[in-house]
């Protein structure tokens, strides 16, 4: 049997119009006129037979035919780009593209990364270290790591790790000044800020986290100041005082004796580390093995 030709430019446009209630918008984003979206809806009720929009007020109001039709058509969508995903793919299979956070990338994964090697050594692992978020429409991104809320829109989301945050600094320094026994004789070192933690509003900062241990201190912003984690865990290791260190960003240092936890104090947050992606992407079956893997090293 043959098989119908679908009048795909026209269900591009209803997909499009249905997200936004607007032909405008839809226009917008297509890149074409109102008019001619109008005039694709209009092509298309008529081929189809039914009705898809009714106005409301001055929006728009999809039907229930439409409503019920949206899934399938946005899965089928998926399916297409998935389609020529695999088309463009002999000239890249061996080649898996990761956009992760600094930090993370440094203090986690890069000790780790030979270990993946050893289990695909025919893979080419690119690492592109940013804290932007990745625009996979856009860019040659196979796989985010993302540290945040997990709110990210029409991708696949998947938890990795959380967090978890406490002091740490180098054996030198913490004998040097005494033991540091607790959170009180915190106030009179020198502390070492983090302040990309500012872009996490559940990370604590040291003026909050030494209130919610009970200690009042005075000019809590003394010390030194770095913009990306990693920095602030070096300095630590490096003797300059105490950082606040988020628990995958020292896991390595403080493994090795590089750094030390003063005391016990570990504080949750609510970010934690996620794995991000389109369907198409996620389903791919290196990424899929990447995945396996990093849950793997994360459950160590």
């Amino acid at each position: 049997m043959k098989r119908a030709l679908l009048p795909l430019n026209a269900l591009r446009v209803f997909d499009a119009a249905a997200r936004h209630l607007s032909f405008k918008n839809a226009a917008d984003e297509l890149a074409v006129t109102p008019a001619a979206v109008s005039q694709q809806i209009r092509a298309l009720e008529d081929y189809l037979g039914v009705i898809l929009f009714r106005r409301q007020g001055r929006g728009l109001e999809l039907t229930e035919d439409a409503k019920k039709s949206l899934p399938a058509l946005r899965s089928g969508f998926e399916r297409f780009e998935e389609a020529v995903r695999v088309l463009q793919a002999p000239q890249r299979s061996s080649t898996l593209t990761i956009s992760v956070a600094p930090s993370f990338a440094s203090k986690w994964l890069l000790p780790r990364i030979e270990r993946f090697y050893g289990s695909a050594p025919n893979m080419d692992v690119r690492i592109q270290a940013s804290n932007q978020l990745v625009n996979f429409a856009e860019e040659n991104v196979d796989l985010a790591i993302r540290y945040g809320a997990g709110d990210y829109p029409d991708l696949i989301v998947e938890k990795l790790i959380e967090e978890h945050v406490f002091p740490v600094c180098s054996p030198a320094f913490l004998e040097e000044n005494g033991g540091l026994k607790d959170a009180r004789s915190l106030s009179q070192t020198t502390l070492i800020h983090d302040d990309s933690s500012e872009e996490d509003p559940s990370c604590p900062t040291w003026g909050m986290w030494l209130r919610a241990a009970g200690v009042d201190a005075e000019d809590v912003q003394r010390g030194l100041h770095f913009n990306q984690s990693n920095l602030a865990i070096e300095a630590a290791a490096l003797g300059k005082g105490v950082a606040l260190a988020k628990q995958m960003i020292a896991a390595d240092d403080l493994v090795s004796g590089r750094l030390v936890k003063p005391f016990e104090a570990a504080q949750p947050v609510d970010f934690a580390y996620f794995l991000v992606a389109p369907a198409p992407q996620w389903r791919a079956k290196k990424v899929q093995n990447f995945i396996d893997w990093l849950k793997a090293e994360a459950r160590q």
